[in-house]
């Protein structure tokens, strides 16, 4: 019996060239927020600073989120980055991050120092934004022009 020429994975290269782009367009995504963040810390202070920082620090957690989750739908990769925003925000009532903040710049810029009520909203703006715009590049990836109507989101 002979065998088949025809590639038996072609479904699954599918999936693995869509997961890619996934991963590609995240950390364009992952590059661009950290780009605002240091557009907005040069172009502004005080709370708007302030509290687009916080926003967009969940925004970017968002972008890393798809990219080690490619499949992920953008709700599950939006709570899942505004959960750790969350439990980032809450570790700095116990004085860790602050201490290991004095001592390293990455962790400063990571894990904050100390707890501020506020950003727990900022975080979930951050979050709300970060979805809104994978939903709808994601709708909009699998309805556009060469998406088959039997594709789901």
């Amino acid at each position: 019996m002979e065998k088949s020429t025809e590639p038996a994975s072609i479904p699954d290269a599918d999936r693995d060239s869509r997961r890619f782009m996934a991963r590609g367009v995240a950390a364009v995504a992952a590059l661009g927020t950290v780009a605002a963040g240091l557009a907005v810390r040069a172009g502004a202070d005080g709370a708007f600073a302030k509290y687009a920082g916080s926003a967009l620090y969940t925004v970017l957690l968002c972008t890393l989120v798809a990219f080690c989750a490619p499949r992920a739908r953008p709700l599950v990769v939006a709570a899942t980055a505004l959960g750790l925003s969350w439990v980032v925000e809450f570790a700095q009532l116990t004085g860790v991050p602050a201490e290991l903040s004095a001592h390293s710049t990455a962790a400063r810029l990571v894990l904050g120092s100390t707890f501020n009520a506020p950003d727990l909203f900022w975080y979930a703006v951050g979050a709300v934004v970060a979805w809104s715009v994978h939903a709808g590049a994601r709708r909009r990836a699998w309805t556009g022009p060469i998406a088959g109507p039997d594709r789901r989101a």
